[in-house]
């Protein structure tokens, strides 16, 4: 799986109706910290409060009409939970998620707010995956894996690609890298 500028660059075009520019902030404290001038992307502002809206929009509005028609399904205990819920409520779609119960009230909150469709597992990977297969054998709905998607990954790159678009002479972007 590859995905290139030219997918982030279609990404960018197809959420920007939807997405939040976030701002890029500065902090004295911490150039003075690191020795160098920093440039941090405010992603918490977000809608849902992370950069995961960015890849769930673009994997959402990525659907055609009949798969989105079957609506979404992925398993997460946090913030791609919440931000694929609120871009199926954007599209009209519906929304299946698997949560372990022991995710808590906040982030299960959220994601009902949104009006997905919580399905409770065991809080181990094996369950969560072995859900999942239930939930889209049940409904048909399409899979939007948190972070091994290609859509989802062009999505969250959007945020470097505003980034570099207010800060043109960077040097080096430093981003945590794990399952976000």
């Amino acid at each position: 799986m590859t995905v290139g500028r030219a997918d982030v660059e279609r990404a960018a075009r197809r959420i920007a109706p939807f997405v939040r520019r976030t701002p890029v902030l500065r902090s004295p404290a911490l150039d003075a910290w690191a020795g160098a001038t920093l440039f941090v992307k405010a992603e918490h502002h977000q809608h849902a409060g992370a950069f995961k809206y960015r890849g769930a929009s673009n994997a959402v509005w990525s659907l055609s009409s009949a798969d989105a028609s079957r609506g979404v399904a992925a398993h997460s205990s946090g913030n791609h939970a919440a931000a694929l819920a609120r871009a199926a409520h954007e599209r009209g779609i519906a929304a299946y998620v698997v949560m372990p119960e022991n995710t808590t009230a906040f982030k299960s909150g959220a994601v009902a707010r949104y009006g997905a469709e919580i399905v409770w597992c065991a809080g181990t990977l094996a369950s969560r995956r072995a859900v999942l297969a239930e939930v889209l054998a049940r409904t048909g709905a399409s899979e939007i894996h948190p972070f091994d998607d290609p859509r989802v990954i062009a999505g969250a790159g959007t945020a470097a690609l505003e980034l570099c678009q207010d800060v043109p002479d960077l040097d080096v972007i430093v981003t945590p890298i794990g399952g976000g």
